[in-house]
């Protein structure tokens, strides 16, 4: 008997190891990221065609609880009881769309962070097969050889902006533009009309006669000719006033 059933153990053993093997081949290689979503996706539009359903149901129910009232009890509870029913796979399908939903959005971002590393695997390989091409020695005679033209195209240009001729000090031409701005200020000003060349006559030397002592007549001055040599001295006054003008 333990023969048998160690012919028998054995053949359950065999048979067990290879159904786990086919169930293996039979499953295929894992999904890919991509098709994971997608696979979530779908089960999402799905669930969300079942809410829209058990809504709809729901409505339904209670219309028949309103319709039948207290007049059929038992159809009105025959309703809500039903309603019950849609209202706990409602809430089921939330608790459901809510996991895939987590689970899609966690996929999502795994599948992005890998092809992120890998792209960023992709350049730090790029940058080393770069550096190997590089020599540092090469880089350090590059850069002096750089700095060395550059000194080289800096003195150049001093040589060629460099003033031919003599050179004259700036000090110097500096005073001398101040005494020419000191001798321009008076010009730049209003000038006054300047006083006539011609000298003023000179006064005359005869002495103007002294007036009489005697009382003048009682008769009016107006009606009297004065003479001619005190219209001619008038006259002289006259001239030499607007002169002196």
């Amino acid at each position: 008997m333990s023969k048998i059933s160690k012919m028998f153990g054995g053949s359950s053993s065999k048979s067990s190891s290879s159904s786990s093997k086919s169930k293996q081949r039979s499953r295929g290689p894992p999904p890919t990221p991509r098709e994971a979503i997608h696979k979530l996706r779908e089960t999402e539009v799905m669930l969300t065609k079942k809410q829209e359903y058990l809504e709809g149901k729901i409505e339904q129910e209670i219309a028949i609880a309103k319709k039948h009232g207290t007049r059929n009890k038992r159809a009105a509870l025959q309703a809500l009881k039903r309603k019950k029913r849609y209202e706990q796979q409602l809430t089921q399908i939330d608790g459901t769309l809510s996991t895939i939903e987590f689970q899609r959005e966690a996929l999502e971002n795994s599948s992005m962070n890998t092809e992120v590393l890998k792209n960023m695997g992709y350049a730090s390989k790029a940058m080393q097969k770069v550096h190997q091409q590089v020599d540092i020695d090469k880089i350090d005679t590059l850069m002096a050889d750089i700095q060395e033209q550059q000194d080289l195209a800096k003195e150049i240009n001093d040589a060629i902006s460099r003033p031919f001729g003599d050179e004259f000090d700036e000090d110097e031409l500096m005073a001398e533009l101040a005494e020419l701005e000191m001798e321009d200020s008076p010009k730049s000003t209003a000038r006054l009309p300047s006083a006539p060349s011609s000298r003023l006559p000179s006064a005359p030397s005869s002495r103007l006669p002294s007036a009489p002592s005697s009382r003048l007549p009682s008769e009016r001055p107006s009606h009297r000719t004065p003479s001619k040599k005190r219209v001619e001295d008038d006259a002289d006054m006259k001239r030499l006033a607007s002169w002196a003008v």
